[in-house]
This record gives structure tokens, sequence and C-alpha cells, in this order.
């Protein structure tokens, strides 16, 4: 794009920044289609491994906008107002997850949930700057062991 393309959208930097920052994290939320399949089969251990291995393999496909994610949080640790954009978004996104998981019927609490998405989101980090660390055969080993450890079975 054209240096002058950019300053025609944004005022600056930051601004550009900031509605990056919104607009990947948007990219990167399941669709309708996805959460509807997400509420079919029983609600246990079993299933949350499934939702969980589902979850890593569509961030993990979704490469270069987790990455970029990655770089604008980094980027928010000197941008207020990126990081403000940034945790109120993830902020929504835990809090979407805890609901959705405690509506669902699925077992378990919200700091199960959280700890869950803290598990989940440094594998997908490990899986895509350090592919080798773990095989794909061990990453869905550590999901299926992350979840018997955190969710009480049913």
């Amino acid at each position: 794009m054209p240096t002058g393309t950019a300053s025609n959208y944004f005022a600056n930097r930051d601004d550009l920044l900031t509605q990056a920052g919104g607009r990947i994290y948007e990219r990167l939320q399941p669709d309708e289609a996805t959460m509807e399949l997400s509420l079919k089969g029983p609600r246990d251990q079993g299933r949350t491994v499934e939702l969980m291995r589902e979850l890593v393999a569509r961030i993990t496909a979704y490469d270069i906008g987790y990455l970029a994610l990655l770089e604008l949080r980094l980027e928010a640790t000197r941008r207020a107002a990126l990081r403000a954009v940034l945790t109120e978004r993830i902020r929504a996104d835990v809090e979407a997850n805890v609901r959705y998981h405690l509506e669902s019927g699925l077992p378990g609490d919200a700091t199960m949930v959280k700890l869950l998405y803290l598990a989940m989101n440094w594998l997908i980090v490990e899986r895509l700057t350090l592919p080798d660390v773990f095989s794909p055969e061990e990453s869905e080993e550590l999901v299926t062991r992350a979840v018997e450890r955190l969710m009480p079975s049913s």
C-alpha cells in the first residue's frame, strides 16, 4: 500500500495499531457454525478436550493473525490506547468464555475456564513460534491432560 494511503484512513501510527488490534481480535473469534457445533454432544471432560483441540487448531490455522496479535500485545506495553483496546477486547472474550462455559452445562467453574484459557494460549504460542518444541501428538496429549487436571469428572 502506498505511504499516503494509510494516512487517508488513520490519523497516526497509534490509530493504525489500535484499529488493527481490534480487527485482528475479531477475526480470531469462532463463527456461528463453530459455536453451534460446540453445543452438540455430552457436557463432559471428553467434549471439553474436543473443544480445546478445536480451539488450538482454529487459532493456529490463522497463524498470521495470532502472531500479529502477539506483536500488538508487545506494542501495547508502550502505547496506552492500544493497551486499552486490547485489554477491553480480551477481558470481554475471557468473560464471554466463562459465561458460555457456565451456561452450556460443562463441568467446572470460572477459575478452571481461565486456567484453560491461559494454558491453551501458551500452547498456541509454542506451536506458532517454536513448532518443534512439542510434536502435534504431544500437543494433543497436553490438551487432554490439561483438561483432565483442571476439570472435575462429570
